[in-house]
């Protein structure tokens, strides 16, 4: 059969797929995997269409950025200053998760990578995914488990917070002499694309219980967000950078990002006060824009694919159960019961794609440090929703305090 037929009918057969996963009571919750696979089928088949629309490059790190912030913001949506009391209810338990998210799986993926020889930028992508945040849909399937989902919810937003320091940290120390890391720099995007637009939402959140007083505060923030904004759009911008050392430029942007993140979580608060379905439909678009950017990162790196695409998916499977295998044991070791142990099991185990695809793409590094996230976040999902099965059909006792 030519290619003429055979690549636009395998395409037409993972979309078609996807779809009628839709219509399965049984299988509906593998539609969002089944859907990124039909993309990558696509990207891998016609890359050239997901990386210009016209003359414009799908690439662009400021669409990334955009795109990525709009991912985390709608995961944001999904959580809320609550969730932080789990540190005072389950202390150990969080401990216990945070601790192994940000030991096991970078060095797992750190042994990785010298067991299965990849091109540095390719390998540095394996230690940047296995030192991200949990990611949110390690929540999802700690719910689906009938897990302590109070406790993946609590060990999300920590590590999410932790992120800042502790990712750029581990790329330092971890992949340092696979590619340039500049510690601050990363530290700062992680900041711009992953606590700014969770903070949006946090705001947000904030808002639908805030009292008189303190929503007088935010709006006048917000006001001041505006005028500053303004300010750095027409032409104060451009002065600061003329007449400012680097490092007060650099803090300058940081600041219109934080205005700008008061002035998105007031504006949102507003639509989703008078747009009731507002918050349901944040994750849709947030997956939306993981199809995006796992598209575009896919194209982008798709003769590197070709040539290890198959090997970086058994690293990504063997790195992923490392992190369920020793997540559950290191926490029933710790004292943690059944049910607390299964949710740290999924927090170290599914990690966050979107920030490591948003890192590598403001590193400019999509189709190479950017193809592990690409690769290991189908696998993640598949993966998390056959052990969260498993784990619902034999459910454990009832959760003891951690």
């Amino acid at each position: 059969m030519s290619a003429a037929w055979w690549q636009p009918l395998v395409v037409f057969l993972s979309v078609a797929f996807a779809v009628a996963l839709r219509f399965s009571k049984k299988f509906h919750g593998y539609q969002f995997t089944a859907w990124i696979i039909a993309v990558v089928v696509a990207a891998m088949i016609y890359p050239a269409r997901f990386l210009h629309v016209g003359s414009f490059d799908l690439r662009n790190p400021w669409l990334i950025l955009v795109v990525v912030q709009l991912v985390m913001f709608g995961m944001g949506t999904q959580m809320g200053w609550r969730d932080f009391a789990g540190l005072i209810q389950s202390p150990r338990g969080v401990l216990v998760g945070v601790v192994c998210r940000f030991t096991v799986m970078p060095l797992v993926g750190f042994g990785l990578i010298h067991v299965f020889h990849f091109e540095p930028e390719i390998a540095a992508g394996v230690i940047l995914i296995g030192s991200c945040s949990s990611g949110l849909a390690s929540n999802v399937m700690a719910y689906i488990a009938k897990a302590n989902l109070a406790l993946s919810v609590t060990i999300t937003a920590v590590t999410t917070v932790a992120a800042v320091v502790l990712t750029p940290l581990w790329m330092k120390l971890l992949a340092g002499a696979l590619v340039q890391v500049h510690f601050l720099n990363m530290m700062l995007e992680i900041i711009k694309i992953v606590i700014v637009p969770i903070g949006a939402a946090m705001l947000h959140d904030y808002l639908k219980t805030a009292s008189v007083k303190g929503r007088k505060i935010v709006y006048g923030l917000a006001a001041v967000a505006v005028l500053w904004l303004l300010f750095l759009a027409f032409g104060g911008l451009v002065w600061m950078q003329r007449a400012l050392a680097e490092g007060m430029v650099t803090a300058v942007n940081m600041t219109g990002f934080l205005f700008g993140a008061i002035l998105f979580g007031v504006i949102y608060h507003r639509l989703a006060l008078r747009f009731k379905w507002l918050d349901e439909r944040m994750p849709v678009l947030s997956m939306m824009g993981i199809v995006y950017f796992t598209a575009v990162t896919t194209a982008a790196g798709r003769d590197n694919l070709l040539h290890v695409g198959l090997l970086l998916f058994v690293v990504a499977a063997l790195h992923n159960a490392a992190g369920y295998t020793l997540g559950y044991w290191v926490g029933r070791a710790a004292g943690l019961d059944k049910n607390s142990a299964r949710s740290v099991a999924f927090e170290v185990g599914i990690q966050n794609g979107g920030m490591a695809s948003g890192i590598a793409g403001a590193a400019g590094k999509l189709g190479t440090m950017g193809l592990a996230a690409a690769v290991f976040s189908p696998w993640m999902n598949v993966s998390g929703s056959v052990l969260a099965n498993y784990w619902h059909r034999r459910t454990a006792v009832k959760t003891e305090s951690t």
